[in-house]
């Protein structure tokens, strides 16, 4: 089905800098840290509460006290009458996230909804499951990110093999992946020309405080690595017989976004210097078989583009959650689309996945992107665990 009622403002929405693993976001909660941030943005943009009467939080590794969610955030966020759900869905969460809030306008039930999308793979907790009748009556344990990065429990294998299963399957060399990532690093310095200008259009800088009487600005990513093409071709790969190397696959982050849903007639008003509104039109899914993850992103692009009624070819703009240079060069060859032709600007395999707001900031690229050109319509397409993706069509103008 298409959609015809959710609406984005111009200029409605934020990604955070992304921080690299164990970087400047580190210690922070990142539920507290993405309502902070949504509240001080809503006031900057003078932006009142009486706009929303809903909030969806896209979250995939559990802070404290993230048991009460929206809610909770909701409160923090300046919304304390507000209230909406928690999800996860890996890395298509800001996918996710985006469509239970436009499914609530659709079906009327709310008329603005702030969702917010954020998470911190650093420091991920230490589960610990109890079981009085486990040896010794001792329960079983749980590294939340790392051990989850490293085994699918369908499969019992980490993502790394899904994306050389399908380098497999597809015929791609190390060599075609090297020079993917060459050209997704040019893509990024694009969004840094002229003092970061593109960047400032939609980044929000990050308040952090360290003591009672001291706060540090976070205004740009951390963590980025110089690339080149003699750089890329003297790392080993990961697995011994393998053609991924750290090189063209992307690292943990932490981070966040945040985005305005609501009807059309409050987008307009609500746009940033009488800027274009973005429709959400249309929305894909899709699971691939066990153990090949990039894949998926064809097949949830495709279901969005058939509800949206448009090809590949009628984008102004396409971009991908690409946590594998793989990804990219599947999604190339099953969709007819140089790989110079999509994600212009940047992509999580330069920038870092955050998982949660991964998708977030990737779609708030893509409406600045083809704002810029005029207007059109726009493709996200991105994978997450379990082989699976989550795809996004909107029209902006």
């Amino acid at each position: 089905m298409a959609f015809d009622k959710a609406y984005i403002p111009y200029g409605g929405y934020w990604s955070s800098p992304f921080c690299r693993w164990q970087g400047g976001l580190s210690e922070q909660n990142s539920v507290e840290l993405v309502a902070r941030t949504a509240k001080r943005f809503l006031g900057e943009r003078e932006i009142g509460a009486d706009n929303f009467d809903g909030i969806v939080v896209g979250v995939t590794v559990p802070q404290h006290r993230s048991f009460y969610g929206g809610p909770w955030a909701a409160v923090l966020a300046g919304l304390p009458g507000v209230t909406g759900p928690m999800v996860g869905q890996a890395c298509a969460t800001g996918a996710r996230a985006l469509y239970e809030a436009s499914s609530e306008l659709e079906t009327g039930m709310r008329s603005g909804v702030l969702a917010l999308t954020c998470d911190r793979t650093s420091n991920g907790p230490h589960v610990y499951y109890p079981s009085p009748k486990g040896v010794g009556g001792r329960g079983k344990t749980e590294e939340w990110v790392w051990d989850n990065f490293n085994a699918d429990p369908n499969t019992k294998l980490a993502m790394l093999a899904t994306a050389e299963n399908v380098a497999k399957k597809y015929g791609i060399t190390r060599e075609e992946q090297d020079e993917t990532m060459l050209i997704r690093n040019e893509q990024y310095q694009a969004a840094l020309a002229d003092d970061r200008a593109f960047q400032k259009k939609y980044m929000y800088a990050l308040e952090i405080p360290k003591g009672r009487k001291k706060t540090i600005t976070i205004d740009a990513d951390e963590g980025i690595f110089p690339t080149t093409k003699e750089g890329l071709a003297g790392l080993r790969t990961v697995m011994p017989e393998g053609t991924v190397t750290f090189g063209t696959q992307t690292y943990p982050a932490d981070g966040n976004a945040g985005m305005i849903v609501t009807t059309k007639e409050r987008a307009e008003a609500l746009s940033k210097d009488g800027g274009p509104v973005t429709q959400v039109i249309s929305f894909g899914d899709a699971r691939v078989e066990k153990a090949h993850m990039p894949m998926a992103v064809v097949p949830a692009a495709k279901a969005a583009l058939e509800r949206a009624g448009i090809s590949a070819s009628d984008c102004a703009a396409i971009k991908t959650h690409n946590p594998f240079a793989v990804n990219d060069l599947v999604m190339s060859k099953e969709l007819g689309i140089p790989i110079e032709g999509f994600n212009h600007y940047g992509s999580p395999i330069v920038y870092g996945h955050p998982q949660g707001p991964t998708g977030m900031r990737v779609m708030v690229e893509m409406i600045e992107e083809i704002a810029a050109k005029g207007g059109g319509y726009g493709l996200f397409s991105g994978c997450a665990a379990g082989d699976t993706a989550m795809a996004v069509v909107v029209k902006v103008g």
